[in-house]
């Protein structure tokens, strides 16, 4: 067993510990908290009087799939040949090399959850994984964690520059709509040879369809890239017609519909990008604010490679500069980020039976001096 002790634990839980401990047991979090209540014998790593954090939760990006310094050899997001993509699984295109995966750990960011870009309408399956390992299926929290689907510009220019469908919204709703249909008819066909061998015939299998049965389940949500209002409208319409579960990605005009966004899960970001599309217009480092105040389930992401993994705390601290309370930016790198991906119950909080990821730091994560001291994953230290 391992001790962290003496440190201003700051659990992201209900109950913080100013001068607390942690203990760390075979990779997991055995108990947390004030000094007073420290007893146990073993091996003892002093904080003295650091701040103690979970390890951060990047909710959305492309760590592993656009690779650093390699160019397009090292680039594997975007099968932009079919719009209709969800059997694609993001595990099959992360390379655990990529130097991103290093610059992540050593800023903090102990999970990333990662996959397939916005070109088609349904993308593909992202998958959570922790940023330390050498063979990617000893890295993964959750796989898949989400079906990865897109409204918006990029799935209409990129396809309407084929002089294929969808090139107008209008296409790339109808194609959401008739592929979940077709999912759906394909679940109700092999309940029924289920059920009754001898009456129904078997249906033939078919990958992509197959692929979307945990969305329909609710499994698994859909990540939809949705920038512009009308497009965020549009991903809450189809999943109420469905009863599929969303977290909105991006969201970037979420603050200007913010009262309809109460509950909902969102993913801000990037913000540090310039307004290079239409989409972006409305771009504000003030939105998760906006958001928060309304009632939404805020988390920020990086979208690497558009914005580098290891300045997810810098974006975190922007939006505390765009109105965010501190709390609430903290948790939008944290435990936000990890109920928004469905890992809430192994990462972005101190709780016992948590993962032991864990960073021991001088200053706040927000703040711009910000630089780790220790990072833990699974108990084992990094750095």
């Amino acid at each position: 067993m391992l001790a962290i002790i003496n440190a201003n634990v700051v659990t992201m839980e209900e109950t913080d510990y100013p001068n607390g401990y942690v203990l760390v047991d075979r990779g997991k979090i055995k108990a947390v908290g004030g000094m007073q209540e420290f007893g146990d014998e073993c091996k003892i790593i002093d904080a003295k009087g650091e701040y103690l954090f979970p390890g951060m939760v990047d909710p959305h990006c492309h760590v592993g799939m656009w690779e650093e310094c390699v160019g397009p050899a090292g680039e594997d997001g975007n099968e932009d040949t079919d719009p209709v993509t969800p059997h694609l699984r993001a595990l099959d295109a992360i390379n655990p090399a990529d130097r991103a995966f290093a610059d992540a750990y050593s800023a903090g960011v102990t999970t990333v959850v990662t996959g397939p870009g916005s070109v088609n309408v349904f993308g593909g399956q992202f998958a959570a994984v922790k940023t330390f390992g050498k063979r990617i299926d000893d890295m993964v929290v959750r796989a898949p964690a989400a079906q990865k689907l897109a409204l918006g510009e990029n799935p209409k220019s990129a396809y309407g520059e084929k002089h294929r469908a969808p090139s107008t919204r209008m296409a790339t709703a109808a194609i959401l709509r008739e592929t979940l249909f077709l999912a759906e008819e394909y679940h109700r066909a092999k309940e029924e040879y289920k059920k009754e061998p001898q009456k129904n015939p078997r249906p033939p299998f078919d990958m992509k369809l197959e692929s979307l049965l945990p969305l329909l389940s609710g499994e698994i949500p859909a990540k939809v890239h949705a920038h512009r209002a009308d497009d965020i409208f549009t991903a809450l319409r189809i999943a109420e017609e469905f009863g599929i579960r969303v977290t909105l990605e991006h969201c970037t005009e979420g603050h200007l519909i913010s009262k309809y966004l109460k509950g909902h899960f969102v993913v801000t970001g990037p913000a540090f990008n310039n307004r290079s599309k239409p989409e972006l217009a409305n771009l504000s480092f003030g939105s998760p604010a906006v958001l928060a105040k309304a009632g939404a389930v805020v988390a920020v992401m990086t979208d690497h490679p558009e914005v580098p993994v290891q300045y997810l705390p810098l974006c975190a601290a922007m939006a505390v500069r765009g109105g965010m309370a501190k709390r609430d930016a903290l948790h939008a790198v944290t435990i936000n980020a990890a109920r928004c991906c469905g890992i809430a119950d192994r990462v972005g909080s101190i709780r016992p039976g948590k993962d032991a990821d864990l960073i021991l730091a001088s200053k706040s994560l927000l703040d711009f001096e910000y630089r780790p001291t220790m990072v833990m994953i699974n108990g084992v230290v990094m750095r």
